[in-house]
């Protein structure tokens, strides 16, 4: 589990090439969303697990979203950006469902202000280990986030119900590129020991 961890990366050089079948590729999501905790056993998590033609359309659906508020003479880079998420094999859109967590405030009135800060951490630890998974099996990913201006369109899109609140977008597919090296501060500032 370690070396997966140290493993994971960013990648944005994707490709469409398989490699796992569909349903290795949805099973392996499938489980990391029913196993990963959540406080109070919420469950709350939801996915979107798009490929082929859904794939496609999101992005693009995403692209038109940008150009109508990014000037013209600055879209390049967008659009440029939207074409290589475009080009991996699928993207898991995360969400996390208000339903649940109002549901749990009202039950536990007295933790009421933490649910909505556990849900999101739930949720970061559901797309963590999407994206851990993924990077195990030879798949390169990268976490992005255009909420809320495509909830809407996503919402009518794909008939997500209005209590999934959208969280985070993660394109992935076969790497075409290494990613860039990473930076990391002193651990001797990040963690402390005491005895």
């Amino acid at each position: 589990m370690l070396e997966a961890v140290k493993a994971r990366r960013s990648y944005y050089g994707i490709s469409k090439e398989q490699i796992l079948s569909e349903e290795q590729l949805v099973s392996l999501i499938k489980d990391a969303v029913q196993y990963t905790p959540s406080a109070f056993n919420s469950q709350s998590a939801r996915a979107l697990v798009l490929l082929s033609g859904s794939h496609d359309k999101f992005w693009d659906l995403t692209k038109e979203t940008l150009r109508a508020i990014v000037p013209a003479d600055q879209f390049g880079p967008t659009a440029e950006k939207m074409a290589a998420f475009k080009s991996g094999s699928g993207t898991v859109l995360f969400f996390e469902d208000n339903a649940v967590v109002e549901g749990l405030q009202k039950q536990f009135a007295s933790y009421a202000d933490n649910f909505p800060k556990w849900s999101l951490q739930s949720s970061g630890m559901v797309q963590y280990v999407v994206w851990t998974l993924l990077e195990s099996e030879g798949y390169g990913a990268s976490l992005q986030h255009y909420n809320p201006l495509i909830d809407a369109e996503v919402k009518k899109t794909w008939g997500v119900p209005d209590s999934w609140q959208l969280i985070a977008q993660m394109p992935f597919g076969k790497p075409t590129s290494k990613p860039g090296e990473k930076q990391f501060a002193p651990i001797e500032e990040r963690v402390k020991v005491y005895k």
